[in-house]
């Protein structure tokens, strides 16, 4: 017990296992940084959903309900509803349908039209996601795919995040990643494009705040045009204030910053950096999740 008089023992926790990285310290509200409280509030929420048959041992480990109990500041009440409305979610968008049977084979032609990808990672070890809105040809996209289709993507991909892009990157860092770092690029955006696909943009939004909790670490927003404010004006009320804290919006000059965060041999050249994947990155998904023959 000689182990409990050393500084660290503050958090209730002990570290998570498999952390090999000496300078890691968890953040508040995180496994091996938890309060006594914290602690209690994780083992009754998991014991009242045993107790009420709603656990489901593949997925929910400590760190996931941990991403609800945070999102709603520990309340318990509050993060056990989010968990619940998550679930039935889960089961209405038949989620474990689309993690077996999708199968995106659209992904090259919708690339053209609107690219997301993840592509390598940041300096904390977290994947970065890029989405090039400014891209985005409506007529061509929907030619290609649909806004239901988009969806079950982006649900799909946030699947592949969790149960494999996280452990890699996380075994890579040798300590827990637990959220991506994304670059939003609005470089050529039209209004008039942005306003077509709000609604599939609302849905994205909100499936990523109520559904993957305390997934977003870093967020950068660049080539943010002078109209973005009346674009900002309409995205900002769906996100809750903590996301918007993380939030950077940057105009054309965003290289400096997307450096100190992302080493020049992770970013794509188009970005300031140096990665150029054979094929391009846009469809290499290149990263510790699919290491590179």
């Amino acid at each position: 017990m000689s182990q409990q008089q050393q500084p660290q023992a503050a958090s209730a926790s002990p570290m998570p296992e498999g952390v090999t990285d000496p300078n890691y310290h968890p953040e508040p509200g995180r496994l091996g940084n938890l309060t006594v409280m914290q602690l209690h509030t994780l083992e009754k929420l998991k014991k009242e959903l045993k107790e009420e048959g709603h656990f489901v041992e593949e997925r929910m480990d400590d760190a996931m309900l941990l991403r609800f109990l945070r999102a709603r500041k520990f309340d318990l009440a509050k993060a056990k509803e989010m968990l619940l409305a998550a679930e039935k979610w889960r089961k209405e968008f038949g989620v474990d349908d689309i993690v077996k049977n999708f199968d995106f084979k659209e992904k090259a032609e919708v690339d053209k039209y609107y690219p997301q990808y993840y592509h390598k990672n940041d300096k904390d070890g977290r994947p970065v996601y890029v989405e090039r809105l400014g891209k985005l040809d409506i007529k061509a996209l929907y030619a290609a795919t649909t806004q239901e289709r988009q969806l079950q993507r982006l649900v799909f991909e946030y699947e592949k995040f969790l149960s494999d892009r996280l452990p890699a990157c996380a075994r890579a860092a040798g300590h827990p990643v637990e959220t991506s770092c994304t670059i939003l690029d609005l470089g050529g955006v039209s209004l008039s494009n942005f306003y077509r696909v709000k609604d599939y943009v609302s849905q994205a939004s909100s499936i990523g705040q109520d559904r993957y909790p305390e997934t977003m670490g870093k967020f950068y927003i660049i080539n943010a045009p002078w109209a973005f404010s009346a674009v900002w004006a309409i995205i900002k009320p769906w996100l809750d204030e903590v996301t918007v804290k993380k939030i950077n919006i940057l105009g054309s000059g965003y290289k400096d910053e997307l450096l100190k965060q992302i080493p020049k041999e992770s970013l794509p050249r188009e970005f300031g950096g140096e990665c150029e994947c054979p094929g391009g990155c846009s469809l290499s998904d290149a990263g510790p999740w699919n290491p590179v023959k």
